[in-house]
């Protein structure tokens, strides 16, 4: 099934949340997704080990997106999710950026993502790497 950005049949790709079917008429589009365990907010705090795992997992997920040119842009715990067997998933890539919106200069320009998380350099008026800034 695709993804909603990237899917393909390699086993970090399952680390990518994926669209079941997408249905639209004249004025809503909807995406019906994979059913995902929110593990994390009903037994409260990780073990070390854990959260080393999902923050392993975490990484990877990041490196797949930009081994394929694709900067998320609004990485949050909210869209970082737990299917049933434990796995972590990358949600919402409505903010992200394709290699193809760099501009000439090399670097990103659109201040976007969420407050309380976005990385300094993408206030500044300078530009910023997206990849960076993911991290």
């Amino acid at each position: 099934m695709p993804s909603m950005l990237l899917y393909d049949s390699t086993p970090l790709s399952l680390m990518i949340l994926r669209n079941q079917k997408v249905i639209a008429n004249r004025s809503k589009i909807f995406i019906v997704m994979e059913i995902l365990v929110d593990n994390i907010a009903r037994n409260g705090w990780l073990k070390e080990d854990e959260a080393r795992k999902y923050f392993q997992q975490l990484i990877c997920d990041v490196d797949y997106c930009h081994s394929r040119g694709v900067c998320h842009r609004d990485l949050k715990p909210e869209n970082l999710l737990l299917d049933a067997n434990g796995v972590l998933k990358v949600s919402d890539f409505g903010l992200s950026a394709l290699h193809q919106q760099v501009q000439e200069d090399g670097i990103l320009h659109t201040t976007c993502g969420t407050p309380n998380y976005v990385a300094p350099e993408v206030i500044q008026i300078k530009g910023y790497d997206g990849a960076i800034a993911d991290l």
